[in-house]
């Protein structure tokens, strides 16, 4: 069987295996949700290294996002068609290459394409680690647990991010929070040579070009209006191109999609109102948190005069109680509903946000430490307690595609995100300015989503029928 020429390959179906499949995947995971969170609190550093200003800081955030979210489903295709295996090590080496040129990027045009490289990397990585798992594992219970581990350790990375990248940044400097991962990577990539993969995915799955691409250009078109409208002006010819091609580029992939007999986003998944919220309240929390987490660090660093230890400190209200927020879920969703539960996460984020309302310049820490704990739990909460009811109306064969929505929809929130509350930075006459405007469009979005969520029909009932060439190793829903 190809991959049994590595030297000590170890054969899956056994605990030693799945302890080697769970470590190496893990150590993915830890990377790309890791990437997600530490670069927030460089920014300032990066910023002053390289002169850069708020739309070159929402390239570097955005880059590894847009990438990210719209290759993700096209990842899980290519590890069911090429190998899970051959897939990951191709996507844990991408990674490994794109992290070494973060650190070593001479200008911000390079660090925005490494960014966007490693984005590719960890869409490959993904997709491919959850059907590591699943092959790995069959029994049940050892796969439920192998899961819950694998999410635990990419949740801890990513609430960890701006501790970690804090002191790194004032022990060594900004380049470290890249260059500290590559040992880790290579330990990742040796981990990987030793799972040997029993098989492929039973049915062959097909590559959706034509969608992978208008999606593509429809997302970057849409971000790219967003982070350089303040500068080349709402009129100009470029902004004007940028709406159009984004306006064409979404519309040929509905169109598409709606045609294709194996479409890469299944509209018919949409049919379903409660997937459909899901989908939406799972996009807006990403929307929330991550323009909150950017806004805030550039407040603690640019307005406060933080150093990013200070910053990344500064956030330990917040990151301290996500975690606790995603365990809580599922007994509060068993207890009280999927209706109540979700809405007063979404009523923390609105106080959370009426509270940063009055922070400014002057005003102490404490004020804009208040409201962390409630963004902290809402974004906890939501995202595993929005996902439980949208795989229940998603037949078992396709939860791995469900899943990679659900995801993707997160990543693209988050993009949009940073390129908002980014931009009314940069188009406001003060910081101060398009800070509170930010935080009065994530209020509103919370409000709305609340809203929406409440009026849901919260039954659920599977409504999607599998097609014939879905493949079961396709497990994507743990997202």
């Amino acid at each position: 069987m190809k991959g049994e020429a590595v030297r000590g390959p170890i054969r899956q179906g056994n605990g030693s295996a799945t302890r080697v499949v769970l470590a190496a995947t893990s150590i993915s995971y830890v990377l790309v949700l890791l990437d997600t969170s530490i670069v927030n609190v460089a920014l300032q550093s990066i910023a002053d290294s390289f002169t850069t200003s708020i739309s070159g800081l929402q390239w570097i955030m955005n880059a590894y996002t847009l990438t990210f979210a719209s290759l993700l489903l096209t990842g899980g295709t290519l590890g069911d068609r090429f190998g899970a295996k051959r897939v990951y090590s191709l996507g844990l080496v991408v990674f490994t290459v794109a992290t070494v040129l973060c650190g070593v990027a001479p200008g911000p045009g390079v660090l925005i394409a490494a960014r966007a490289l490693q984005g590719v990397g960890a869409a490959l990585l993904v997709p491919c680690s959850l059907t590591l798992i699943n092959n790995s594992c069959p029994d049940p219970h050892q796969k439920a647990k192998a899961m819950g581990f694998w999410i635990g350790c990419g949740g801890a990375a990513m609430a960890a991010g701006p501790v970690v990248g804090g002191i790194l940044i004032h022990l060594i400097g900004w380049r470290a929070i890249f260059l500290v991962s590559v040992p880790i990577s290579l330990v990742g990539i040796w981990l990987t040579q030793r799972i040997v993969e029993e098989g492929r995915a039973s049915e062959v799955r097909h590559l959706d070009p034509m969608g992978q691409t208008t999606a593509f250009l429809g997302l970057a078109a849409i971000i790219a209006v967003l982070i350089e409208g303040p500068t080349l002006g709402w009129q100009s010819t470029e902004i004007l191109g940028g709406i159009a091609l984004g306006v064409v580029s979404m519309v040929v992939f509905l169109i598409v999609e709606s045609r294709r007999l194996h479409p890469m986003l299944p509209l018919k998944f949409f049919e379903s109102r409660l997937f459909s919220g899901s989908v939406f309240v799972s996009m807006a929390s990403a929307f929330i948190f991550y323009g909150l987490l950017f806004l805030l660090s550039l407040y603690f660093q640019r307005i406060k005069g933080y150093s990013p230890l200070m910053a990344g400190l500064s956030f330990l209200p917040l990151t301290a109680v996500m975690a606790f927020g995603s365990m809580s879920s599922g007994t509060l969703l068993r207890r009280y509903g999927l209706r109540l539960p979700m809405c007063v996460a979404f009523g923390f984020y609105a106080m959370g946000c009426l509270i940063l309302l009055f922070s400014s310049p002057t005003s102490p820490y404490w004020l804009a430490a208040m409201p962390m704990p409630l963004i902290g739990l809402a974004s906890g909460f939501i995202s595993p307690a929005a996902t439980a009811p949208a795989m229940g109306t998603i037949d078992k064969a396709r939860a791995g595609v469900a899943g990679g929505v659900l995801n993707t929809a997160r990543q693209t929130g988050a993009a949009l995100g940073v390129a908002l509350f980014g931009t009314l930075l940069a188009a406001m006459h003060s910081f101060e300015a398009g800070m509170r405007s930010s935080v009065c469009i994530a209020a509103g979005m919370a409000v709305v989503a609340t809203v929406i969520w409440w009026r849901l029909p919260l039954q659920i009932q599977p409504v999607v029928s599998p097609p014939v060439d879905m493949a079961p190793a396709e497990r994507l829903s743990a997202l």
